[in-house]
């Protein structure tokens, strides 16, 4: 009896935060002024190649057929420094001066931990130092990085790392609060514009990078792959992302300016398990128009005034395997 009691105050006690979690979509969707959000994308050179994608090519039709107008761009350490101290901007350099053109609005994201697998992009000859001296190289490069482009008005905001505090990737180091600390002094110290910090939408806790920042960019996946549950989708609601930003910044991080979607799920999960699911059909049947088209609703109720979806290059690479719907349901977001 005295079990069954536990178990029905435990039953109570979920039914009542399901019915306080509708109560509150339904206030927030009544009451909530939802703005009109700006899209963006981000854009990876290094992904559109393993795609089989022409970037360079994929990069202007992004630009001129799309019309986005807003960028978040990587500046992989692996390839901008492939030999110590030797650097190649060429292809940043490509990508901001044809940003630029167009009135595009840029976000660069620094350091080690970047968009794309394997997150951690180590140049080899860095791979063998000891943690404390790779960190002075970063630090070295993230420099580099910035005194190049600081004068580039295009860039309106520098993101350090990319999602630091979520232990996701191959190759990285562990978190280290005082590194990353050390990468927001250094950059502050060399400009002015805001610094963003990401992290995991449905994972992360948002405190400590809400603290650091001047704004915050949240990761919004809906359908994601766990190696022992396999494909899952997470109950969460667009109110809850929009409650939890404004609790933290309330009560932790009254200085943060904002919180935007710096990712939203625009292409399918791959378990990267299954070699089947290198076909387009398969990726259709994983992730459909009307998934992409219910993702970016969903985003908008989330109530943020920025979005950056993330799989354009795989919409261009869908396109080309005659599946053209997803690319033509973005024009119709960048209108």
């Amino acid at each position: 009896m005295h079990i069954s009691k536990i178990a029905l105050g435990f039953l109570g006690l979920i039914l009542t935060l399901i019915l306080a979690v509708l109560l509150g979509e339904w206030i927030f969707e009544k009451t909530y002024q939802f703005p009109k959000p700006e899209y963006g994308v981000t854009f990876s050179p290094r992904y559109a190649r393993y795609l089989g994608l022409d970037w360079q090519k994929t990069y202007l039709q992004i630009l001129d057929e799309l019309k986005v107008k807003n960028l978040r761009l990587p500046s992989y350490w692996n390839s901008l420094a492939p030999e110590e101290e030797k650097y190649d901007f060429s292809d940043t350099d490509f990508m901001l001066d044809e940003a630029a053109k167009r009135g595009v609005r840029v976000t660069l994201v620094l350091g080690v931990k970047q968009p794309r697998w394997p997150e951690c992009h180590i140049p080899a000859w860095a791979k063998n130092l000891t943690v404390g001296h790779r960190q002075q190289e970063i630090l070295q490069f993230m420099e580099q990085v910035v005194k190049r482009y600081q004068g580039t008005a295009t860039i309106w905001a520098w993101q350090i790392e990319n999602e630091p505090f979520l232990p996701f990737g191959e190759g990285c180091d562990k978190y280290d609060e005082n590194f990353l600390q050390s990468e927001l002094e250094l950059v502050r110290e060399l400009d002015s514009r805001p610094l963003i910090l990401t992290d995991s939408g449905e994972l992360g806790v948002w405190v400590m990078p809400m603290q650091l920042s001047d704004i915050l960019g949240v990761s919004v996946y809906r359908t994601t792959y766990n190696p022992v549950l396999g494909y899952q989708t997470y109950p969460l609601t667009p109110f809850l992302y929009n409650l939890k930003s404004s609790l933290v910044r309330r009560f932790f991080a009254r200085a943060n300016l904002k919180t935007i979607i710096a990712e939203l799920q625009a292409e399918p999960w791959l378990s990267r398990q299954d070699s089947n699911e290198n076909t387009p059909q398969s990726q259709k049947r994983l992730f459909s128009e009307e998934d992409l088209k219910n993702n970016v609703i969903f985003a908008k109720r989330v109530g943020f005034d920025e979005i950056y979806l993330w799989g354009v290059e795989w919409w261009y690479w869908m396109d080309k395997q005659g599946y053209p719907e997803y690319l033509d349901y973005a024009k119709t977001l960048f209108e």
